[in-house]
């Protein structure tokens, strides 16, 4: 318990409280490339946008999948990319080259601190279990009030989570105002670079 915490005081560092310009972008999601071929069409592209807008990218140090799609596409233009990964899973995870600065850590509590502290905006992609962990304990972040950053997915691809989710709000077994922690955006980077806000709203 006391690790946690200390992982998310320093997930509070760095980059702040998120009103401040958007500089350096943390895209959680998956190792493996999935079925669709829009799956690595959103990653590719998405990739192309962060070079496009001067943005750095940080994500979880992977080699396959998206996470090595999109980690390729920022490094081979010429962005900085930071990948963090638990020790245990450098075998798992980083079958291929490496791109850019690595950072191994202890555990995954240490790799999901370390991505916040270096990053100024998150971005959900496709992915699996992690993935969405990620996401979820990075909007739970945002209610505690440990961060204030834009937090976003694509529209498309967590359809079927919030419909899940969406009755426990209905039940009052979740705060009030917590869906107002997710941006749910079609045009991503219209959020990240021009809503610097108190606290993240709906679009």
């Amino acid at each position: 318990m006391e690790e946690a915490k200390q992982d998310q005081e320093k997930a509070a560092e760095g980059g702040g409280s998120g009103r401040g310009p958007v500089r350096a972008v943390c895209v959680f999601c998956g190792s493996r490339p999935g079925n669709r071929p829009s799956f690595s069409a959103a990653a590719l592209d998405l990739g192309k946008q962060l070079v496009e807008r001067k943005l750095d990218l940080v994500y979880g140090g992977g080699s396959g999948g998206l996470m090595g799609l999109v980690s390729k596409a920022v490094h081979e233009g010429g962005r900085h990319v930071l990948g963090v990964n638990p020790s245990a899973l450098l075998p798992e995870e980083v079958s291929g080259e490496t791109l850019g600065e690595v950072k191994v850590v202890r555990d995954m509590h240490e790799r999901k601190s370390e991505m916040a502290k270096h990053s100024d905006a998150f971005i959900a992609l496709p992915g699996g279990y992690g993935t969405i962990e990620e996401l979820l304990e990075i909007i739970t972040w945002a209610q505690l009030g440990i961060h204030n950053k834009p937090v976003i997915h694509m529209v498309a691809h967590y359809v079927q989570l919030w419909t899940f989710l969406l009755p426990w709000n209905q039940r009052n077994t979740m705060v009030s105002g917590c869906n107002s922690l997710l941006m749910v955006a079609q045009d991503i980077f219209s959020q990240i670079t021009c809503q610097h806000t108190s606290r993240i709203q709906d679009v």
